[in-house]
Formats: structure tokens, sequence, C-alpha cells
């Protein structure tokens, strides 16, 4: 009798139910003690409803342990922070006694019940509770020694209905419209003005920025914490059971003395005052000790009884969790990882190992083209042979800009957990291994920010989008921009560094971290309002969009603070405002790789071998036309075809070890240093200049005038040679020939 009580108790309270499209159901998805158990041991407890036809499906093991005890059963049932059930019985009141005291008993027991009308299960139970996703409720079981009033035995069981905004569907979509930007990025970055490369970074950063959101130290909602999930794949954690144990073993023989991950849900280790429980486990627990309202009617068929013996070491799963456990999961980081079956203290080594095979990955691909351009470089053809020849010269600076992007790619999420990891204080391998690798993606992106800026604000700006070779290594920074807005990648940089700060640092008040990260997403929508950075206009448009996405979302997220005390229901409709902003702004954003990938194909920037030399003279007529073809190192990034952006010839410096591609000391160089990724001027050619229009021409002196007026003459032929000899961008050409033109003529006048 004792069993088919218990079995009644456990199948009625603990209700669930399993992923079926059509069906409505109810099932338990986890399970703890939330008392230190004394008299009631639970080994499994696995419960579904089927609202069709009330029935209760089950399979638990529990087992009595304590003799001479008479108690009180308190259900409690607790969704969204409501209390629809709360019923208290007397057991020895029923039975004839035959509880009391409550009777030492192994029981095994799994079959399926049809519940009795009578006791108003589906009248109890909304419809909504079996459509809406990720569902917070749970039910608890309460044993309360009479007379003395002491918890004898407490259980909790969270409640599910099996829908969920965490679906691998959607993990597998976001990925494979991230491996197409991937292969859009590959093909279109062989111009690095293409708008492709960035759509992959663009795209990225939307991924993360979604997933950190859900980092901060803030009382989510389920629904908003599980869509999150889905992009969890993009900060880097890949969950494997091998890599997580291997994780362990070393962290514990380096000073690691952390919870290991785990394979069970994580949901049960979560603190009683977040979501799904939505409230203090100590006031439940005082609660039911004091409920009076009784129901309970055992119905139970077939029952097995066994004579396993149970044992407090052998729960499996189902482990403790109060208001003073130590195993308990704060907002933020801890309950995002541990939901992915990954330990607080495996986080940041997770990442490390998956950074480690991108750049394996990232280092056979790119060995494998150079090895096809390698054998194409022996090809018979001495026209296309020359072509091979050329890309194989340039191959270094498309191998540094996608070093350049995949730091990008990997910058705020690296940021974010070594940081975090420096909070722990956990294995001194680990902390060792964090230095290591944040110096390493930071020296990755530090040198080329120090390069640009050093060369565009010693020189002028137009100089970085000029120079051939250095805009392709380091163009991913600053390509996009317009010349005059090219410091723009610098914010945005700054940006993340910021953001990762507060999310790693700050993760003890959720308040600062939301304030931090709202006045960042802010001021960065500011700025682009104002400084509209990029080169076209639909760029902008794009750009203040999503900006304007980040910044409502994370302002939308102080509605989850726990000083405020938002009741669940309310912050879930903020959740599902936020998923749904969230969702268009990655549907655009698949919008617009789909676009680039429909629209027209991609020309090479590395063109000179379209000639038999880069400078060609073509002379037609008694005129003696001089035609110049395209400059190999001086060329216009709006159109990445390599063609020369002023009529006049070009005569590329070399660049000063690897910062400044304009020296005007070597202009007479007879013989420049030439570096990897820098300007080169091709041996055995010659720059013949364009014929100069009529504002240029000086009349000759006639003859028999001053000796000073011949050497003013030669004086200013030879400036004006070194001067053509300079590449120039149209934002700069004019401005500074004008310069140079009044200057002379006042010197050419003074001499005359």
């Amino acid at each position: 009798m004792l069993a088919r009580l218990q079995a009644a108790l456990f199948t009625f309270f603990f209700l669930a139910s399993v992923v079926y499209s059509r069906e409505e159901v109810l099932f338990t998805s986890s399970v703890t003690y939330c008392n230190p158990p004394e008299t009631l041991l639970i080994q499994q407890l696995d419960v579904i409803y089927f609202a069709s036809n009330q029935s209760v499906s089950f399979n638990i093991s529990a087992a009595s342990v304590q003799a001479n005890v008479n108690v009180t059963a308190n259900l409690f049932l607790n969704v969204y922070g409501l209390n629809p059930v709360n019923y208290t019985i007397d057991l020895c009141s029923i039975f004839n006694g035959a509880l009391c005291p409550l009777p030492m008993y192994n029981f095994t027991g799994a079959d399926t019940l049809s519940l009795p009308k009578s006791l108003g299960v589906a009248g109890r139970i909304p419809t909504i509770a079996y459509k809406i996703p990720d569902l917070e409720g749970f039910a608890q079981l309460t044993l309360t020694e009479v007379g003395t009033g002491k918890v004898r035995a407490c259980v909790q069981a969270t409640l599910s209905n099996g829908w969920s905004t965490h679906q691998p569907a959607v993990e597998w979509l976001t990925g494979a419209f991230a491996l197409a930007a991937s292969l859009l990025a590959i093909w279109k970055s062989f111009s690095p003005g293409s708008l492709g490369p960035f759509l992959l970074l663009d795209l990225f950063y939307l991924y993360q920025t979604i997933a950190t959101t859900a980092l901060l130290n803030l009382n989510y909602p389920s629904v908003y914490r599980s869509f999150t999930l889905n992009f969890a794949w993009a900060m880097g954690f890949f969950p494997s059971t091998e890599i997580q144990s291997s994780i362990n073993r070393m962290r514990h023989m380096t000073g690691g003395s952390l919870a290991d991950s785990s394979t069970g849900s994580a949901i049960s280790l979560v603190n009683r005052k977040l979501s799904p429980y939505n409230a203090d486990a100590q006031t439940l627990v005082a609660r039911a000790t004091r409920s009076a309202l009784r129901l309970i009617s055992p119905v139970v068929n077939k029952i097995y009884l066994g004579t396993a013996d149970f044992s407090t070491s052998d729960q499996g799963e189902v482990q403790t969790v109060t208001a003073s456990s130590s195993n308990v999961l704060q907002a933020g980081v801890p309950i995002y990882v541990n939901s992915l079956n990954i330990s607080t203290a495996n986080a940041f080594m997770t990442i490390f190992f998956v950074i480690m095979m991108l750049t394996a990955i990232l280092l056979a691909v790119l060995s494998l083209i150079y090895l096809i351009l390698f054998i194409f470089t022996k090809r018979q053809n001495p026209k296309k042979r020359s072509f091979w020849i050329e890309l194989l010269e340039d191959y270094p600076c498309y191998v540094r800009a996608w070093v350049l992007r995949l730091c990008l790619i990997i910058l705020l999420p690296t940021l974010i957990f070594v940081f975090y990891q420096w909070t722990l204080k956990d294995s001194w391998l680990s902390i060792l291994l964090s230095v290591f690798t944040f110096l390493g993606v930071l020296a990755l992106v530090i040198y080329p920010v120090i390069s640009t800026l050093r060369l565009a604000l010693n020189f002028y700006p137009s100089s970085i989008y000029s120079e051939r070779r250095f805009y392709a290594a380091h163009g991913p920074l600053y390509a996009r921009y317009r010349v005059s807005r090219f410091y723009f990648f610098a914010p945005t940089l700054l940006a993340i560094l910021l953001k990762s700060i507060f999310v790693a640092f700050a993760k003890d008040r959720g308040d600062v971290q939301v304030a931090g990260i709202i006045a960042i997403e802010g001021l960065l929508l500011l700025s682009l309002c104002l400084l509209r950075p990029f080169r076209t206009r639909s760029e902008d448009v794009f750009s203040i969009i999503q900006a304007a996405v980040r910044f409502l979302c994370t302002s939308l997220l102080v509605a989850f603070l726990e000083s405020l005390n938002v009741n669940a229901i309310k912050r879930v409709v903020f959740g599902f405002i936020v998923i749904v902003i969230f969702s268009l702004a990655v549907l655009v954003a698949f919008a617009r790789i789909v676009i680039e990938l429909l629209s027209g194909s991609v020309k090479l920037p590395f063109p000179r071998s379209a000639s038999s030399s880069p400078n060609q003279l073509n002379q037609s007529g008694s005129a003696g036309t001089i035609e110049k073809t395209k400059s190999s190192d001086s060329w216009d990034p709006e159109q990445g075809l390599g063609r020369p952006i002023n009529p006049t010839p070009d005569h590329a410096v070399p660049l000063e070890r690897g910062l400044s591609p304009y020296n005007f000391s070597a202009v007479a160089s007879p013989e420049p240093s030439i570096g990897p990724c820098t300007s080169r001027r091709d041996s055995g050619t010659m720059t013949v200049g364009s014929l100069l229009p009529s504002r240029w021409s000086v009349s000759l002196s006639p003859p028999g005038s001053p000796a000073s007026s011949s050497a003013h003459h030669h004086s200013y032929l030879r400036t004006m040679s070194q001067l053509s000899s300079l590449p120039h961008t149209p934002a700069t050409t004019a401005s500074h020939y004008s310069d140079e033109q009044s200057e002379l003529h006042q010197h050419s006048s003074h001499g005359h």
C-alpha cells in the first residue's frame, strides 16, 4: 500500500511532457533535493503526463530508509511564480493509519496509469502550458515530521512540455549560413575591398552579440537563455565528453579545485531565485510546513516492488540544492556554459582548443592554396606562368589578411573568457595558457592597427588605400570605410575590449554590466549616425540598423535585473521581444549573404600579367601619343582592379619596414629595399609620364637669356619628374598638385 501511495504522490505532482508536436504532454526535466535527504532517497524519477487521456507514465526508483517517522505530505506546484496547487495531507489520517509510522520500503516501479476525473487535473492545467516554449514550472514534495515540524524529505522536479527555442535545426541553419559566408569570403577576398569578407565578420559578430547578452548576471527567462544557446557554437563552444574529461584531468593535475563538467541537466543546479524556479527554496519549504490544504486520491494499478539496496551514494544525478549549497549555479556565465554540459572552470580551455583547431584548419587551407599556386607557376606557357608567379609573390599579403580576419572573428569570445579565467583562480596551467592566448591574439591585431594608424597619420590617410599590397594585407581593418573615416575600426575594436571587461570583471554586478554595455552600444550608434563611415549609403544604413538592434536589445535587458523584481510573466514577454528583434536581424544578415552570393564575379587585384610589362608604351600618329597601362602598385580600392588612380605616371616607393609606402628620400635611390607585402618597382621597366595639361606649361627662355633662368627651368623639370612618380588618390591629387604648381610658378617667375 505504501508503494502505491508513493506512486500516486509522484505521478500526480511531478508532471512532464515529451517533444511530441501533436500531443499535449508535460514531463519532469530534472530532479533535486531541496533539503538534505534523511527519510526518502530517490535514485530516478521520470514522469510524463498525457493531457489527451489524462494518463501518467512513470519510472521511479526510491526508498524510505528511516524508521518510526510520522509525516505529513505537502504537494506544491509553481508555474511562472504562480501557485495553482498547494495541498497538504496527514498520512496518519488515511488508510487507517497504515502509513504511521512511515514503513521502510524500497520501491522500483514503471507503468502507465489512468488518473480518475475526480482529481481534476485537466481543469488545473491551462492549455498554454502545453504550447509555450521553455515552460517555467516545478513541482515539490515535502515530508514534514508530525509534532516537531522537521522536514524529513524535500524533492523538486522541474516541468517541461518539450517545446524550446533551443533547437538543433537552428544551430545547423545558422552554421550553414556561416559556412556560406566563409566560402564567399574566401572567393571574394582576392579583392581586398570586396564586401564578401566583411559579411563574414558581421555575421559572426551578430551571432556572438546574441550569445554575449546571455552571459550577464541577470535573471533571464528560460525561453531567452535557450534561444541564445543556438549561437553558442559561434563563441567556440563545441561540447565533447572526451575534451571535457581531458580538461578536467588537466585542471586537477595543475591545482584546479572547481567543479567538473557534468552530462546532466544544469537546470537542477540553478539558483532557486532565478528562472525556471522563480522562488526561494527555503521560503517554499517553510510554506509547505504551514500548509493545511488536503487533496489526494491514490490510484495505482500495476506496481513492481523491488529489493534494491539504496544508499546515499547511489543517488545518481540527484543532488541537494539549498540556499547555502556550494554547487548552486549563479546567473551569467556559470548557468550558460553548464547548460552546454561545460563546467565554468572549463569554459576558457574549451575555447582554447577550438582556436587551436581553427588555426590548424586555416593553415592547412592556406598551405593547400600555396601548393596549387606553386604548381601552376611550373606551367610551360610563359604568359600564364608570369600571372601565377605574380600571384605567388603576392600570396603573403593574402595570408596575413586571413590571419587578421580569424583574429577579428575570435576576438570577442577570447577576451571574455580569458578575462573570466583570470577571475576564477583555478588551474595555473589554464591561467598561463590564457595569458599566452591573450598576448598572441592581441599582437596579431595590434600590429596591423598600429601600422595602419602610423602610416595614415604620418603621411596622409589615402596612402593606406593607394598602396596595393599594404591594402591587401591590412584591408580587413579599414577597407570598408571611406578614406576620411579610415579610423573607424579603432572604436569598434575598443568597444569589443570594453564589453569583454564588463562581462568578465563585473560578473557579480548585473546592473554595472548592463549600464556599461548600453553606454558602449549607444556611443557606437551615435558615432555611426554622425560619421557615416562606410563607402556606400546601403552599408551605412545597414550598420546603423544593426547598431540600433544591439542598443535596443541591450536596453531591454534591464527588465531582467534581479533588483527590479519583475515578475516571471513580464520577463518572458520581454524575452520574446528581444528574441523577435534578434531573429529579424539574423534574417537580414542572411539576405545580405544571399544577395552577395548572387552578385557578379570577382576580379583579381593582381592584373600585371595582363600585359607584357607593367608599363607599356603605345605610340600612334606623328604626335607620338604615349599611353600608360595599369600600374602594378598604385591602384583604386573603390574598383579593386589595379587601375591607375590619376592620369599622371606613378612610381610606388617601397614601404619602410612595412609602415610607410612613401619614402621621399628614396625617390632617387637606384635600388630601394623590398620587404614582404610592400610596394616594389619591377626591374627592367621604365615609367613615362603623360603629357602635361597646358596649365602646367612653362615658356622656355629665349636664346641669350640669363643662365639663372635656365637653371630654374631645369630645377622645375626635375621637381616635376619627381612629383609625377608619386602615387596619389583622387582625394589628394588635385590639392597636392595645386600647391606644388603655385609654389613652382612663383619660383619660375622669380627666376625670369
